[in-house]
């Protein structure tokens, strides 16, 4: 089965969209954004977000100590890496926690992948560029994954069935694609979820 993320949420009543739609993974994102979150909000939602949902942290060039401490007080599971950290920041990363590390990748052409492949993260997270533009990039450039990934940008209800055919994702990340006014759309996260789920 699929599993799906449902990143950038930021307001309380996102949580309770989230534990009505059940996504497998949640993310907060403490980089700099429209869609940011202090580790004190992240913390008090924390315990309100149902067991079965995995929440990620999103970061950008973070102190090591910061990421670590989040994931070492499981206010996150997961760190999810958008900058230039290097191989030797995510072998840091590794050695302070037992938590799972997924990279982003810009994906600009098969090199980028390529390149990628060879990271001691845990997964992928493939994009078009930084995160969060609700672009997409060229899914044909997809091709003998090595390494388990999730496939994000610009995926909405009407190209999620299609984005998964191309790339064969392990897990699929929506952010602004169930967003109405920049805000979560309830409706529209329920509705991604049950298509996948029936999918």
């Amino acid at each position: 089965m699929r599993k799906i993320k449902i990143c950038g949420l930021f307001r309380d009543c996102d949580i309770d969209y989230v534990n009505e739609a059940m996504p497998d993974f949640i993310g907060f994102v403490f980089a700099k954004s429209r869609r940011q979150v202090s580790t004190v909000w992240a913390e008090a939602m924390r315990p309100r977000l149902k067991s079965e949902i995995t929440p990620v942290g999103v970061f950008v060039n973070e102190s090591l100590a910061k990421v670590a401490q989040l994931l070492n007080d499981s206010i996150i599971e997961i760190a999810q890496l958008h900058g230039e950290e290097t191989e030797q920041y995510i072998k840091a990363l590794k050695s302070l926690t037992n938590k799972p590390i997924i990279k982003a990748v810009r994906v600009l052409s098969q090199e980028d992948i390529e390149a990628a492949q060879h990271t001691v993260a845990d997964f992928l997270l493939l994009d078009n560029g930084t995160g969060g533009t609700g672009e997409s990039f060229d899914w044909s450039l997809v091709s003998q994954m090595k390494k388990p990934f999730f496939l994000a940008g610009g995926l909405k209800a009407d190209n999620i069935e299609q984005a998964i055919a191309a790339t064969n994702p392990y897990a699929v990340d929506l952010s602004s694609g169930v967003e109405t006014g920049g805000m979560k759309d309830r409706d529209k996260i329920l509705e991604i979820v049950r298509r996948m789920r029936n999918g």
